[in-house]
């Protein structure tokens, strides 16, 4: 494991590496934002994690946890796409292959044309959530139910005819996984990806005995401060149902240093420290612009809102999260919760950044640290 470098040693601007850390503070103290950490470096090296805010919502709370643990939402949905992307590697599937073959389920209602690649790409049709989404919560509905309800609805728009944002696109791909796997994909991600980086406090859901010991490892969860729809809700992010649901959509949970390992990974072509999970060819694929083999895709979208396999790619004058000053070929993710990580291979550098504080749809505060951050690269 990697000990903290200074701005220097990382490469970064030491002072203008200050003024990002103001800002955190400053938004925390401020109360826009409860709770911030943050962790930037390079393919090798990193500063560390840096924390401001506070572990929950209460008045008396405790600073923020060293160890403290996030629910990152929808950065979840690039992770489980390279699980999918391993099994391509495996030769048990390729990103043509129809869902249906695998999940027969999906072969009505406009699903039958649904490819592997649509899912990963936001491209199948699917809508982002069900329209009994709420009821399914309030409900405590497992995972599968999800699922079933995904495939019984009709698509919006024919396969490969548009974009549009599909959390459920990713319910559809978790059950892929562990059809072919033979395993849940919480339990595939642990064994192929989270285990070999030593992300030992990351789970797609979590376990049981996170809540079990002395001084179990959900204490270290960051409290969220919810939107009004979810306040008291006992699906509601901070609540167990919600952590251990595990949605392929959303769910991960994870530290700010074990997801600096994973970009670490992915700067590293699919290694880190001697350890390979993904092939040089399959990080190339996943990153770079996949709308353009697709000739029924609007031109805007192919040209200004391009996604990769699970990664949504620079999109030009779109200062949502990402901020304004990163180049052509950064790649990353936001979530719901507050959250937001690129990976700039141009400048071998990575950010996260964790909030406890919702910011959709346009991300205002995490694009505001987004540019203090790029400006500090050297």
């Amino acid at each position: 494991m990697q000990t903290a470098a200074t701005p220097e040693e990382a490469g970064w601007d030491s002072r203008r590496w200050q003024t990002v850390l103001d800002l955190a503070e400053s938004l925390c103290r401020d109360g826009h934002i409860p709770a911030i950490a943050l962790q930037v470096g390079r393919s090798d090296v990193s500063l560390g994690v840096q924390r401001f805010g506070q572990q929950s919502l209460a008045v008396d709370s405790q600073p923020l946890q060293p160890d403290a643990i996030f629910l990152i939402a929808s950065i979840t949905k690039p992770i489980v796409a390279q699980a999918c992307l391993r099994l391509v590697e495996q030769g048990q599937l390729s990103l043509q292959d129809r869902i249906s073959s695998f999940l027969p389920e999906f072969a009505t209602k406009g699903k039958r044309g649904i490819q592997v690649r649509h899912l990963l790409t936001h491209t199948s049709g699917l809508p982002d959530m069900l329209p009994d989404n709420r009821e399914l919560r309030e409900s405590e509905a497992p995972l599968t139910r999800f699922v079933e309800r995904t495939a019984e609805i009709e698509t919006d728009f024919l396969p490969g005819r548009g974009v549009q944002y599909q959390s459920m696109g990713f319910a559809a791909l978790g059950q892929l996984i562990q059809h072919i796997a033979g395993v849940s994909c919480a339990e595939f991600l642990s064994r192929e990806f989270f285990k070999p980086l030593g992300m030992n406090d990351t789970a797609l859901g979590a376990p049981e005995d996170w809540f079990q010991g002395a001084a179990p490892r959900v204490d270290r969860i960051a409290e969220i401060r919810v939107p009004p729809e979810q306040d008291g809700a006992n699906w509601n992010w901070n609540q167990r149902y919600w952590r251990m649901l595990g949605a392929p959509w959303g769910g991960l949970l994870t530290t700010p240093a074990d997801l600096g390992r994973y970009c670490q990974m992915m700067l590293g072509q699919g290694q880190l420290e001697g350890t390979r999970v993904l092939g040089r060819a399959t990080v190339a694929a996943a990153t770079r612009n996949q709308l353009t083999g697709m000739p029924d895709i609007p031109e805007f979208d192919r040209r200004c809102r391009p996604w990769g396999l699970g990664w949504r790619l620079h999109w030009p004058a779109h200062t949502a999260n990402f901020g304004d000053f990163l180049g052509a070929a950064t790649y990353g993710h936001w979530g719901a919760t507050g959250t937001v990580l690129w990976i700039d291979p141009d400048h071998d550098a990575y950010a996260v950044i964790l909030t406890t504080q919702p910011q959709e749809p346009h991300g205002s505060y995490l694009a505001r640290l987004s540019n203090a951050i790029a400006a500090a690269m050297m």
